[in-house]
């Protein structure tokens, strides 16, 4: 229940949230998915959350980690973030403060990056959720907003469907929606002219 809540409460946040419930599908997960964070619970089922952490290390996995547990003593946060944690949060906790924490674990685990992102006469804020070009105010969707950072995050380069479904959605998304060329459709008009949004035909999308 409390992976589920954390899981919808994320997505509402516009990030891309998969869900394992034991440490065995933990471990299956990042075996074959890069995440930028990692929000393990000490006491998973099957493979104890400590180990999975372990593991992780051990693997030299380039995804933070914020380990939750239902002790906040300083022996225990401690021991935590002696097995390669990044971060440590105590149950329970108040949402937005695992939310700031995913975040600032997501800008460590990326290339820095200026807080204020610009290109094309568009400057967009993730901090305040912002978006304005050449001065005007943008009101996006958090798809929208999700998928335009990821495209001004790759500084010009080309950035594949496959990538924005995995940055901007979720597992669950079914890689053959048409649901990136839709919100592309959506973010272009309101981006209005001249066009920043460039097609690569077979290949993705740049700006």
């Amino acid at each position: 229940m409390l992976a589920d809540a954390i899981a919808t409460g994320l997505r509402r946040e516009a990030m891309a949230v998969d869900v394992a419930y034991d440490g065995a599908g933990a471990l299956e997960r990042t075996g074959y998915i890069d995440y930028d964070v990692i929000v393990l619970d000490r006491d998973l089922p099957k493979v104890h959350g400590d180990e999975v952490c372990r593991r992780l290390v051990a693997g030299r996995t380039a995804s933070r980690i914020l380990m939750l547990t239902a002790s906040g003593d300083v022996d225990d946060k401690v021991e935590g973030l002696g097995l390669g944690a990044d971060d440590y949060l105590a149950k329970p906790f108040v949402f937005i403060e695992l939310v700031a924490r995913v975040r600032a674990l997501g800008r460590r685990s990326a290339p820095a990056l200026p807080p204020v992102l610009e290109r094309s006469g568009i400057r967009l804020d993730p901090g305040k959720r912002l978006v304005t070009r050449n001065g005007e105010e943008i009101n996006l969707t958090k798809k929208e907003f999700a998928v335009l950072e990821e495209l001004m995050r790759a500084e010009g380069a080309v950035v594949s469907q496959e990538d924005l479904l995995d940055k901007a959605w979720d597992e669950n998304i079914d890689p053959f929606t048409n649901v990136v060329r839709v919100t592309m459709m959506t973010l272009r008009k309101k981006l209005g002219e001249p066009q920043a949004i460039e097609t690569v035909p077979g290949v993705g999308y740049k700006l």
